[in-house]
């Protein structure tokens, strides 16, 4: 239930999120993906977080992760931090102050101060939810915004559009088949033809490829 309304949640928040519910699949997908910040249940089978997060260290994997928890015991906190966790939150949590912490994290991570991303005279402000055009407003629609803000969040790396569907929809939405293309097309059409540009068998792209 609390993994359904976390994942529920992030992507509202315009996130793209994977959820693993083993600790060695979590591992597995950390291994071989690339994540902003991990939100990690000390509490997984097969493989805990713990071990899961000293696997993610050992190997210089540096992804902010902030830690779940039922236990609030300080010696349970310094564990989690020791072990190299960004954050530590002890259930039950308010998912708002979850959200503002994702956030904090993915800002330090990207060397950020402000939820404000820019590329190519395009400015996307996530806490205002306003995209502008060289200085002048740009309407566009919640799923226009959340495609945007996905692109603009991995600048220089190609998106599938297997993960903008999931930053559109939660697990429990159907999803039409050419929601992103109808999204892609209208903020060209908005933002300049030149700004998106599409590879085949890759995806979706803003900016130069890394």
């Amino acid at each position: 239930m609390l993994g359904s309304a976390l994942r529920r949640t992030l992507t509202r928040a315009g996130y793209a999120v994977d959820w693993f519910q083993r600790g060695d699949d979590g591992l597995t997908a950390a291994e071989t993906e690339t994540y902003d910040t991990v939100i990690l249940d000390l509490g997984l089978p097969v493989l805990n977080g713990i071990w899961v997060l000293k696997s993610m260290r050992a190997r210089r994997d540096m992804t902010p992760v902030i830690v779940l928890t039922a236990r609030d015991a300080p010696a349970q906190k310094v564990e989690g931090l020791d072990a190299g966790a960004d954050d530590y939150m002890v259930k039950p949590f308010d998912l708002e102050e979850l959200l503002a912490r994702v956030r904090a994290q993915v800002r330090r991570r990207d060397g950020r101060a402000s939820h404000v991303l820019a590329v190519d005279g395009v400015t996307l402000d996530l806490s205002a939810k306003t995209v502008s055009k060289d200085g002048a407003a740009v309407g566009v629609t919640a799923k226009e915004f959340k495609v945007l803000a996905e692109l603009m969040r991995r600048t220089g790396h190609f998106v599938s559009k297997t993960d903008l569907e999931t930053a559109l929809y939660d697990g429990d939405a159907g999803v039409e088949s050419n929601t992103v293309e109808v999204a892609i097309y209208a903020l060209r059409r908005k933002l300049g033809a030149e700004l998106i540009l599409t590879v085949r068998g890759l995806g979706y792209i803003i900016g130069r490829a890394a």
